[in-house]
């Protein structure tokens, strides 16, 4: 039968992802419109969010945190172009994003030393195999695979290298090891419900001083500038941005920085994940038809969760059918107006991506539960 309720929002799309609960278009009216970013209003909005950050997250002392650029994307371009070449790499990928990075360092920084690991989407690569005396780049959590590691065991404390770590998906969710990572990238639009187009730097003393000490063989653009004349440029760190950013963008930031301190800082965050993810899990208990993705229950994601499909008559189709099914699946939920944007990634073996991170609230994640089956019998029917 169907659902006697549905989710009170409908919001569980990967990214960007739902506003926080209770917020509305009131909460940017301080934004500092129509004013220069470099005043004094607008700087210490901006010197503002970056402390928040820093404070919710726990970054240790010393550490620098900065607001760059073109998203997530645009600070792990950033940080490749930078750093990488002073020594050999191990590239790890186990989804679009990882595999991404590797494109990037073997077509167009065109490096020599480089090591591949790739794992097949629903796994991790052999991490006892890096070697964190060489840089290593790598996603926290895949947020195409709903794959994430575990823990930061497999990085020595006393390495030689860099570690380069793409946590977009996992920064206000997970508890990340900052001692052992240099580099840590995001953007405000996936754990926190931001918006797009700004992503977030912070940098290890390790970090700070490979940027000092090492001149790459390639031109960077200005945009990726972090030095000059072989300083790090402070300014960059305290909220003097190195392009014009948006101040509605960032009063929306604060707004939601704010709520997560109201709710307890980063273990309220973490809850809030944790409880959606158990949700799914216990659901999945259950199901007749879904698994997650992730094979190794340790790696499941807490953010973005993906699930296959399971039936014999869905695994019989070849893979194009498989993702026509999968999205119509993705459509019927919509069309109910149960779940909106919860198709699989492009790339991604074809199921279902349900965004779990601290703005969706627990009770609506427990009435989507039913409409998955509901939903899934509909398309049962037509294939059947």
């Amino acid at each position: 039968m169907i659902p006697l309720e549905k989710p009170a929002s409908a919001l569980f799309s990967s990214g960007p992802c739902a506003k926080r609960p209770g917020w509305t278009i009131e909460n940017l009216k301080n934004a500092s419109l129509g004013r220069s970013h470099r005043a004094a209003t607008g700087k210490n909005k901006l010197k503002s969010a970056i402390d928040l950050t820093g404070e919710i997250l726990s970054v240790p002392e010393g550490y620098r945190i900065a607001i760059v650029p073109a998203s997530d994307t645009g600070a792990v371009e950033m940080m490749l172009w930078n750093l990488l070449g002073e020594r050999g790499v191990d590239m790890l990928a186990w989804e679009s994003f990882g595999k991404g990075w590797m494109t990037d360092v073997k077509q167009h920084l065109k490096l020599e030393d480089v090591r591949y690991f790739e794992a097949e989407y629903g796994k991790l690569p052999d991490l006892d195999q890096v070697d964190t005396d060489r840089d290593v780049v790598f996603t926290w959590n895949g947020t195409t695979s709903g794959v994430r590691v575990p823990n930061a065991d497999w990085i020595k404390s006393d390495r030689k290298g860099l570690t380069i770590c793409d946590a977009t998906s996992a920064v206000f969710a997970q508890d990340l090891d900052f001692e052992k990572l240099d580099v840590v990238t995001f953007s405000w639009q996936k754990v926190m419900g931001g918006e797009a187009a700004h992503g977030m730097i912070i940098l290890s003393p390790r970090a700070v001083e490979r940027l000092e000490n090492y001149v790459p063989k390639w031109p960077l653009p200005k945009i990726f500038r972090l030095t000059k004349k072989g300083k790090l440029i402070e300014g960059i760190f305290s909220g003097a941005t190195i392009n014009t950013p948006s101040m509605l963008c960032v009063e929306d930031y604060l707004d939601s920085l704010n709520w997560a301190q109201s709710i307890g800082g980063l273990k309220g965050l973490m809850k809030i994940c944790d409880d959606n993810l158990a949700v799914i899990k216990q659901w999945v208990s259950n199901s007749s038809w879904a698994e997650f993705l992730a094979v190794d229950d340790a790696a499941i994601s807490n953010t973005s969760v993906c699930l296959k499909i399971t039936a014999s008559w869905f695994t019989s189709l070849d893979d194009d059918s498989q993702n026509k099914a999968a999205k119509r699946l993705a459509g019927i939920l919509a069309g109910y107006d149960a779940a909106y944007d919860v198709g699989h990634y492009r790339d991604a073996p074809a199921g279902l991506r349900i965004w779990a991170g601290a703005t969706i609230e627990t009770s609506n994640m427990v009435l989507l539960m039913p409409w998955l089956d509901y939903a899934y019998k509909e398309l049962e029917a037509e294939y059947i």
